[in-house]
């Protein structure tokens, strides 16, 4: 995106919008490009438009275009990654609309890369074709750049950035979401939607060891889960095996492609290791590559914080390698590595969320009028284990349902005081949410990383109640949590933003922590992206998914 293009954003938020999209990823844009011409849109974008975990997506988007492929190898590989807990109805509608979503891309202007005068496809982990389509290995840029093209050429949609928003505003008779509590531009405002549409993303952050981006903190599963929403499978994270592990370097994704191309996976000693946990090797499901390398740490490694296993390229032609991933040379060239002539150091990072807010095919929540996209929802697609590169293909099949939305009426709101009141926020309380800020992604690496065992599971649980406690009390949440709809508030100094920013998503990491930990704790077994070390087998009575609403844990009947 052009910086000229900020130019672009309105300076105000409206009072009222037909439809406010929250979340300016891959399935936040397509959505909103899908609403009818003819709504007034609102999209918030928590930080410059390609800043997402999408535009940071690197192997691609699955869909079987291939005549040697079809929708139900589509079908069957992404229910045998589930580990039994895909909704068969949602897996069947996502592959049978792959293709028809893949086209409309192409006619954006996608450039995905091609093989000859036909889409070129690979080959990733736990796929039975090779159905990957990717533009180099930076694909979620690819169509994160044409989908933010497309957006800001659209007079009926206003794009506001960097805005959060902090809650949802619900009707006290109704109970509908009729809008959000939004921070932008020194402001908190209260924004009345008809319909109100959470593409936020996933959690990452609540981890110390992660691929995603700072502005993944689980904003919209909070928010939703603080406004009665039903939640279904958080403890399900996929923890990816093979994220840049350098001194000083983020964890940056080395995409699962460059295994699909060839790369092998080998220890210090240079032995592909992953072959003695599956017969499939570097190309078994991602936990089961994540859990073979922390296994193999274990054993091998004096300290398992800081240790890595090596990711060697050099078996792929190096002319391929320069083609397919130019972004990883460019990005292990920054660090001192040539990935031509020496192998990656390579460690597990937490990656996605397959747990989220509780959706049907049309995207609706347990909330009315509210809606959720992306890797916030919970589709019932990627069961206890995303299949690799059907995460971005999601984001476009259920962004598109919202061309059939229907749009409401505003129920009717009596008593509404607009006021604004101004706010301050001393140094003492920035600097106790800075340290809370800082320790909750370490206990969540301890204790629900990529093992997990119950003793552990409840100290953390205990550790964040004292944390959430603590946060409670703090005269800053005291008086924002007091706030009524409809009573704005301007902040007494603008650099105070990244302060009260800092603070709400803090408040979000606090809650998906506990979410996490308590789901992981009620799941008494281990599947897909959740491994107990004290319950290490797959139990069929937990074929089943863990639900939370208001605090309370369930489990869903069979087959729901």
């Amino acid at each position: 995106m052009n910086p000229d293009s900020q130019a672009l954003f309105s300076s105000k938020i409206p009072a009222e919008l037909d439809v406010l999209v929250v979340g300016a990823g891959a399935a936040g844009l397509y959505a909103t490009l899908c609403i009818p011409d003819t709504w007034r849109v609102g999209l918030l974008s928590k930080d410059t438009l390609q800043v997402s975990a999408s535009d940071w997506a690197q192997g691609g988007i699955a869909a079987a275009v291939d005549p040697n492929d079809s929708p139900e190898l589509h079908f069957a590989d992404t229910l045998r990654a589930g580990a039994g807990l895909c909704e068969p109805e949602a897996v069947q509608f996502l592959v049978d609309n792959a293709a028809t979503c893949i086209k409309s891309l192409v006619n954006m202007g996608v450039g995905f890369d091609r093989s000859g005068d036909k889409l070129a496809l690979t080959l990733e982990a736990a796929h039975s074709r090779p159905r990957v389509l990717h533009a180099a290995d930076t694909t979620g840029r690819a169509m994160v750049s044409t989908l933010t093209e497309q957006v800001l050429g659209r007079e009926n949609i206003e794009v506001f950035a960097p805005a959060l928003a902090l809650s949802l505003w619900l009707h006290p008779e109704t109970h509908r979401c009729q809008g959000a509590s939004v921070l932008y531009q020194g402001e908190i405002t209260w924004i009345r939607a008809k319909v109100v549409v959470l593409a936020t993303g996933g959690g990452g952050q609540v981890y110390a060891q992660t691929t995603n981006p700072a502005v993944s903190t689980g904003d919209g599963v909070a928010i939703a889960y603080r406004a009665g929403a039903l939640l279904r499978d958080l403890e399900f994270f996929q923890f990816h095996p093979t994220a840049l592990t350098y001194p000083g370097a983020p964890r940056f994704l080395i995409s699962e492609a460059v295994r699909g191309e060839g790369a092998h996976l080998v220890d210090s000693q240079g032995k592909r290791f992953v072959f003695d946990y599956h017969p499939a090797g570097e190309l078994a499901p991602r936990d089961v590559v994540s859990r073979a390398i922390f296994s193999h740490l274990q054993k091998t490694a004096t300290d398992i914080a800081t240790a890595n296993v090596w990711l060697d390229l050099r078996p792929i032609p190096p002319d391929k390698i320069r083609q397919r991933f130019p972004n990883i040379i460019r990005v292990c060239q920054h660090w001192g590595i040539d990935i031509l002539t020496e192998p990656i150091p390579v460690a597990p990072a937490a990656h996605y969320w397959m747990g989220g807010i509780v959706t049907d095919l049309m995207n609706h929540t347990s909330i009315s009028r509210l809606y959720a996209i992306g890797e916030t929802a919970s589709t019932g697609v990627h069961g206890a284990n995303r299949l690799a590169s059907n995460s971005l293909l999601e984001c476009i099949v259920f962004g598109a349902r919202l061309s059939q939305i229907e749009l409401p009426d505003f129920d009717p709101v009596s008593n509404l005081q607009v006021e604004t009141v101004s706010l301050e926020i001393p140094i003492e309380v920035q600097d106790k949410i800075s340290v809370l800020r800082q320790q909750i992604p370490r206990l969540m690496w301890q204790s629900a990383g990529i093992s997990r065992e119950k003793e552990v599971l409840d100290q953390a649980i205990a550790q964040v109640e004292i944390w959430q406690s603590e946060f409670e009390q703090l005269p800053l949440t005291q008086k924002l949590q007091a706030i009524a709809p409809g009573t704005n508030i301007k902040l007494t100094a603008l650099e105070d933003e990244p302060a009260l920013r800092n603070w709400a998503e803090t408040y979000n990491l606090l809650t998906i922590a506990q979410l996490i930990l308590k789901s992981a704790e009620f799941r008494i077994e281990s599947r897909g992206g959740h491994y107990r070390s004290d319950f290490p087998q797959v139990q069929s009575e937990w074929e089943v998914h863990t639900l939370v609403e208001k605090g309370e844990w369930s489990r869903s009947s069979r087959g729901k």
